[in-house]
Formats: C-alpha cells, structure tokens, sequence
C-alpha cells in the first residue's frame, strides 16, 4: 500500500499544503507601532514593503460617466441613446426643426440610410473619449452624412472642415486628395476640435456655437454680454441666425432618435458592429482595380474612401483603405492572387520642372494634350506652373513608386496663357526699331526679326511697324488645385491666378529673359504711353506664338485706329485705357 493511497489521507495532505503556502506568503516586516493611525480593516495587517509600508492608491475617476449596462443594446441607436449626455433644449425652435424634419420623412430616411457605413464608427470614438453620443448626429445637420458635401463657403466633408481649420488640426488637402472627406481622419479632428473647444466654454452648447460660427465669434458674445451685464450661456447670446438654430437642429434629431413612434418616423435597421475594416496599401494602386478586388461596387468604394480625388491610390499617402468587413478577407486573397508582376497603378504622379503649356507637359509625358487637360482638369488657354503635380500614363519612364514628398504636397497651379495679337504701330520721326522696341519693353532683335530690319536702322515718320502685343485672355472658370468649385463657374475667376497690383511685371520679366515679346502693362508701369493698345477681349483669339520660331502667323491688324492714334501727335500720345476688372 503506497503513501497516501486512501483518499482521507490525501484530503489530509492538500490541507496541510494549502495550510503551508498561506504560512510563507504572510508578509515579512516590523509590527506595526502601536497607537498608529491606520485604516486597515480589524482582523488584517496592513501590507508591508521591505522599505516599509506600501503608497496608498491614488483614486482616480474613469472618463467614463457611469457603468456600462451588461446587456448589450440591440441596435446602434439604442446604443446612441444610452450615451445621451448633454442637457436638453426645449425652446420653440426646437419644436419648430421637429416639425421640419418630421414632415419630411423621406428626407430622414435618406439621411439615416447613408450614415449606416460611417456611425457605428463615430459611436466607438465618442465612448472610447467620454464623450456625450448625440455628438455622433452632429453629421446630420453639417452635411447629411455625406463626406463628399462642399458648402458654398468651401467647407468639406461631413464634418465641414473649412480649409484653415482642417490644416490646423492635420486634414492634407492638396491636388490627390482631401482628407477633410476622409471618415476616420476627418472624425478623429472633429471630436479633437469639439473636445477642445467643451474645455474652453466649459459648456456643450457653446462648445457647438463655436464649432459653427468660429471661438473668435463665440467668445467676444460672451465678453459683450459680460460688459451689458446680461447672461452668457446659448440661448443668452447674440448670434446670427444659422448659428441660433444650430443647437435647436441638434436637438430635434436627438428627439427623433429618442422617439422615433412620436415622429412617425422610421429608423432603418443599423446593426451594433463595425460597418468598414481598414486594409494597409502597400503599393500604388488604381481604384477602380482596388474595388475589383475587393468585390465592392465602385460607388460604394468611394463612399467609403471620399478623400481620394483621383483614379489612383498612392501608397505614400494613403497607408490604407477602407473596405466594408466582409470584403476586407476578400481584397487580401484576391490581392495575392492578382499575379506579383502585374502593375497596380496605371498613372503616377509627375512634376513639371518648369512653367509651360499643356500641350508642351503632354508632348514631355508621351500623352496627348486633350487626355492631359481631361485627366488633370486642366481649362483651355492655362499653362501649367512649374512645381505643379500632375497625373500621367505609369511607364517604363515613370515607373518608380512616388515619394511622401510628392504625394503629400501635391499642387496644381495654373496661369493663363498670354495670347498675342499682331499690332501695326506708326514710327514717329527718327525713330529706330530698337527705340519703338524698348518703348513697349520688347527686344530690339525680336521687334527686328518680325519687319525683316536692322535693329539699328532709322526709319521713316509714319513708316509701319509690326509688333505682337499681348491681349487679355477670355474668362476662366473658377478652380482650386485645378479642380471646379462645386462644379459652377464663380465669376470668371481663376482661383490660383494672382497678380501683384494687377500688373504683369512677373510674366514681362521672363518673356523678356527668354526672348518672347513682353506684356504692354509693364511699360505702362514705368509711367510710358503705350501707343496702341490691342482689343482687351476678342471672340477668337489667335494662339500663342514664340518669337524664336519665325515670323508668327498674322491674325486681324486694328490699322485704322492704331493709325489714326498714332497720328493724333508728333510727340504726345494719350495713355492706353484702364484694363476692365473680371
């Protein structure tokens, strides 16, 4: 019979063990001192270090506001309106944006069914921070959830970022993309913004007054109240109309949400899960293939990745996509099948080194100019600026991977061309070309190659000389990094066309350098008449010509007036007009 073998024996023994082990891990240390102050429960010994008695425990609060229920809710909205936070409203316009949105039931069903990809999302980032959840309906009033919105003040997204304040908090925005679109991105600076404007009012309302109408605005109000002495809170203060029924907004689709049956509205079935998975990019990539892959309609694709502005995902940019969950496994294992030396991309990014011409960038590439000015949103009689980003064919010459630099920093700027427009001008006595060339600021052997003529020869009084003046180019539409403002024209504008004083000086400057007939302003900057001006605005213009390429094709001569101008003195001239305004 072995040890142990009976089982009271072994019963015996574990108790013993069990006994043993409590013995050795009961503290070692001197007593504690009799009459000492301690708050150790009676029956215990207050644990001991080897250098004496252990820190207390500092308490903190959690940022949590209270604990969460075990039962899991049973849908996003019931999730939403556990997380309630902030204090009620209850004004007339309130009930008056109820009865707004109730009326229009279609309308909140649309809204709701699109914020189905991005909410559950915006509910995980508000709990994770403390943060109240009726902030995560804040997307409704700014842009109706849709991350593509532009207001007419150029805020984007469906937070609307206005472009200062989505640098200022990290949103790129440049020529590939626009991470004020961006769902996580965009919704990572919101709450930051939001976040930090609560700790400055200390208030959620005020905190969304300055959201919407600017902290700058929202604290003079305060301080103007606090001057009157008058009240400071929201319904206090003096604001203009969109921002006073902000708030109100806000709060009627709380309501709504809260009590969809009192509203006879129907709220579409939203599941408590992730919508989207993030997919890393390690390569460039076009996006109609990266939807391919994936199995994912090509709108639906751009629904959930809006800040890409172009046919191409660069990897340098973008680090990763967003793909719905089921979908995300599935663009993996296609990915890998897709064949290792098959190029992703079908264009890269190039920068050209210099200012030139559409048709000059597209000969340079190995594309042609219309497919260049289509992919790249390039308007009639622009040239491209030097440093500016374009989109070209991916090559065995533009084949390596685009750097951080560029993809980050991408910009298109544009700057009209300068059309030329042949002008007889009459020689006033003892003339030579090269004093009629330095009165319109031109080059002496340039003005001489056009009239066959020594630059140095006298000519006749009277006798005609040809010279090719710039003209004002037609109205462009408006554009910011090459792209259309909300697809309309804003005043035949071109949003990266600007000139110091309204002058020319820059572009007379490098024609001049480069031999190529300068812009008459210049002349009339340094306080000279010019002696005829050409038309400011033709129907069809004649296309640009270089000097160093020949005598330039001859377009329409306004002779009669240029000569009657140019008899009207033998020494006086009167000064050209005053360029109209556009």
């Amino acid at each position: 019979m072995t040890l142990f073998s009976s089982p009271l024996l072994r019963t015996m023994a574990l108790a013993a063990s069990v006994l043993l082990a409590g013995c050795a891990t009961r503290p070692a240390g001197p007593a504690v001192a009799s009459g000492a102050d301690t708050d150790a429960v009676p029956g215990t010994t207050t644990p001991q270090l080897a250098g004496g008695p252990m820190s207390p425990v500092a308490v903190q609060e959690m940022n949590g506001r209270r604990v969460a229920s075990l039962n899991t809710p049973a849908d996003l909205w019931e999730r939403i309106r556990r997380g309630y936070a902030m204090p009620n409203l209850d004004t007339d316009l309130v009930r008056e944006r109820e009865q707004w949105y109730a009326g229009r039931p279609d309308y909140i069903q649309r809204m709701t069914e699109r914020s189905r990809m991005y909410i559950f999302h915006i509910v995980e980032e508000l709990e994770l921070r403390g943060m109240p959840t009726e902030l995560a309906l804040l997307p409704y009033i700014e842009s109706a959830f849709n991350p593509q919105a532009v207001s007419s003040a150029k805020a984007a997204g469906m937070w609307q970022f206005m472009p200062a304040t989505g640098s200022a908090f990290a949103l790129r925005q440049n020529a590939l993309r626009d991470d004020r679109r961006d769902v996580i991105a965009s919704t990572r600076a919101a709450l930051d913004y939001l976040q930090k404007l609560h700790d400055r009012f200390g208030d959620w309302h005020l905190a969304l007054a300055a959201y919407n109408w600017g902290p700058g605005n929202v604290n003079r109000a305060i301080e103007r109240n606090k001057a009157a002495g008058l009240g400071t809170g929201y319904l206090d203060l003096n604001m203009p109309a969109e921002t006073r029924h902000y708030v109100p907004k806000l709060q009627a689709v709380k309501n709504i949400i809260a009590r969809p049956e009192q509203f006879d509205a129907v709220l579409p079935d939203i599941g408590n899960h992730p919508f989207f998975d993030t997919v890393a990019i390690t390569q460039d990539i076009d996006v109609a293939l990266a939807a391919q892959l994936a199995e994912v309609r090509l709108e639906d694709f751009r629904a959930l990745n809006p800040a890409m502005k172009r046919p191409v995902i660069f990897a340098a940019a973008a680090q990763h996509i967003l793909l719905p969950w089921d979908n995300a496994a599935t663009f993996t294992r296609n990915l890998k099948t897709y064949g290792a030396n098959t190029p992703l991309a079908s264009y890269t990014a190039w920068v050209a080194p210099e200012t030139m011409s559409a048709a000059e960038a597209a000969r340079r590439v190995g594309m042609s100019e219309e497919d260049l000015r289509s992919l790249n949103h390039i308007p009639p009689r622009m040239r491209v600026r030097a440093g500016s980003t374009l989109l070209v064919p991916r090559d065995k010459n533009h084949a390596a991977a685009v750097s951080p630099q560029v993809v980050n920093n991408a910009q298109l700027s544009l700057t009209p061309e300068i059309i030329l427009r042949r002008t007889t001008v009459r020689a006033r006595a003892g003339d030579t070309i090269a004093r009629i060339a330095s009165r319109y600021d031109l080059p002496a052997a340039t003005v001489a190659g056009w009239n066959k003529a020594s630059a140095r020869g006298t000519l006749k009084r009277n006798q005609a000389v040809v010279l090719y003046l710039p003209v004002r180019t037609a109205k462009s539409p408006a554009r910011s990094n090459g792209h259309r403002a909300n697809g309309q024209r804003t005043n035949g504008q071109h949003a990266n066309v600007h000139r110091a004083n309204g002058s020319r000086a820059d572009n007379v400057q490098r024609r001049v350098s480069q031999g190529r007939p300068a812009s008459a302003s210049a002349h009339r900057a340094k306080g000279k008449a010019a002696a005829s001006r050409p038309v400011a605005h033709q129907k069809t213009p004649a296309k640009n010509t270089r000097a160093s390429a020949g005598k330039p094709r001859a377009t329409a001569t306004p002779a009669r007036a240029t000569a009657a101008r140019s008899r009207a003195g033998a020494g006086a001239r009167k000064p050209a007009a005053k360029a109209s305004k556009r």
